[in-house]
């Protein structure tokens, strides 16, 4: 690492320490050659996930997209925050565990629905609605028969 001060390739780590939110590493150096102190920060880098939309255009993965979509089909039902995150980080890893540099708005839309499943029948729906676009009540009726038989075939279990 480069010295701030003098420019000496050479420096010794005196201190290491895990951010407080834990994305990063706090690392305090010094100098070998001026005997200077500086500090510098560690940090994993992630390579950019392009999102292939149904138009065919491509944008950056947005998390907080994610996160507005799901907001929105909870909108009004008992869907504590904290389950919201937890659904969101739970997309974000699998999308960058995935090693892929491309996803389809569908394939993200389908995991969303995946996880309202388990978190919310109503919210699932609302966002089913939008993601595959029902066009009529038969669409409506036919996705909650789907729904009401998984519950019961896992309620079997």
């Amino acid at each position: 690492m480069k010295c701030i001060f003098c420019g000496h390739l050479e420096s010794k780590v005196v201190d290491s320490r895990l951010s407080e939110d834990g994305s990063s590493i706090r690392r305090r150096r010094e100098c070998l050659n001026c005997g200077k102190r500086y500090t510098t920060y560690e940090k994993v880098e992630s390579s950019p996930v392009l999102v292939i939309k149904n138009n065919g255009n491509r944008q950056m993965f947005d998390p907080t997209k994610v996160k507005m979509g799901i907001m929105k089909a909870c909108e009004k039902r008992p869907v504590p925050m904290v389950k919201i995150e937890k659904l969101v980080a739970d997309i974000e890893r699998q999308v960058h565990n995935s090693l892929a540099q491309e996803v389809t708005s569908k394939k993200i839309g389908e995991m969303v629905m995946e996880g309202l499943k388990e978190l919310d029948d109503v919210a699932y729906v609302r966002f089913a609605s939008v993601h595959r676009e029902f066009k009529d009540i038969n669409t409506f009726y036919s996705e909650i028969k789907h729904l009401v038989h998984d519950k019961k075939t896992n309620d079997d279990e």
